[in-house]
């Protein structure tokens, strides 16, 4: 078995928001990998005494927990009771009904011998590697599919310069469009303070002898791909497998040095958090 982590904050002055983490049982049989992207919010207050690195942190660890050690609990279910311990922990204290109460993406993968099963809600991405070598994206497309509207407020925002006034002001109008969309009908999801969001999660079952290989990616990572067009998945998976998951950090940090200001790849943080797990399991 290979097990490999690599996690970089965007910008070393502020708390890495990702978190990564892998578990094997006492028993050997089998394991699980859990991969979080935290919602940084925007400034302003949000409702909680805590920090996002405080909630990914509990919400991370729940996971793998219970991932492990209740393997008859199915993944949305596993999730949806980190989901109520973690708000357990902060409820007496926190605003949880705030929408931007802390939350964050949610990866998570748990193999056995006989079958590889996994959850991917909102931005970040799970890749599974078949024995061929071709890859098969887990994917959550919803927060790219947003309303035409809110689309065209992106584009708009995009296209103003960095540092103005005018896109500071249009940045904080297309925070509230997104905002109204994250967790509600015909938007997006992220894990919170309500378990039910479990459900909405993309999940699946592969049969183990179908998979060679995991490689979870917080969506700072996976902006290799999906924003300064390196490589396909199938790349990205095969680039993580030779030369391991801090190599596509370095490489995503080289893109990011080489556009600083987002000109050519426009992108909400010119440098972001970023998190790599893969296992050959």
């Amino acid at each position: 078995m290979r097990i490999e982590l690599a996690v970089a904050p965007g910008d070393p002055q502020h708390p890495n928001e990702d978190y990564a983490s892998v578990a094997l049982p006492a028993s050997g049989q089998g394991g699980s990998l859990v991969l979080l992207d935290g919602v940084t919010p925007p400034e302003g207050d949000y409702g909680c005494l805590h920090t996002v690195p405080w909630f990914t942190a509990r919400l991370g660890g729940a996971m793998l927990e219970l991932s492990v050690s209740h393997r008859d609990m199915t993944l949305p279910e596993v999730l949806a009771e980190a989901i109520s311990r973690t708000a357990t922990l902060h409820r007496s204290t926190c605003d949880l009904s705030h929408h931007r109460t802390p939350q964050a993406t949610v990866v998570a993968a748990r193999w056995s011998d006989e079958s590889v099963e996994h959850l991917v809600l909102s931005d970040s991405a799970l890749l599974l590697t078949r024995p061929d070598g071709s890859v098969a994206p887990v994917l959550d497309t919803r927060l790219d599919e947003l309303t035409p509207a809110v689309r065209a407020e992106r584009e708009a925002l995009r296209a103003l310069p960095r540092g103005s006034a005018e896109r500071a002001a249009a940045g904080r109008a297309y925070v509230r469009s997104v905002e109204a969309l994250r967790n509600a009908e015909g938007g997006f999801f992220t894990a919170a303070a309500d378990p039910s969001v479990a459900a909405r999660a993309v999940t699946g079952r592969t049969p183990r002898s179908g998979v060679r290989a995991l490689t979870a990616l917080s969506d700072g990572a996976g902006r290799w791909v999906e924003v300064f067009r390196e490589g396909s998945w199938q790349e990205c998976a095969a680039l993580v497998a030779r030369e391991g998951p801090q190599a596509l950090i370095d490489a995503v940090r080289a893109a990011e040095a080489a556009d600083p200001a987002g000109a050519a790849h426009p992108r909400g943080k010119a440098r972001d958090d970023a998190a790599v797990v893969y296992v050959e399991p």
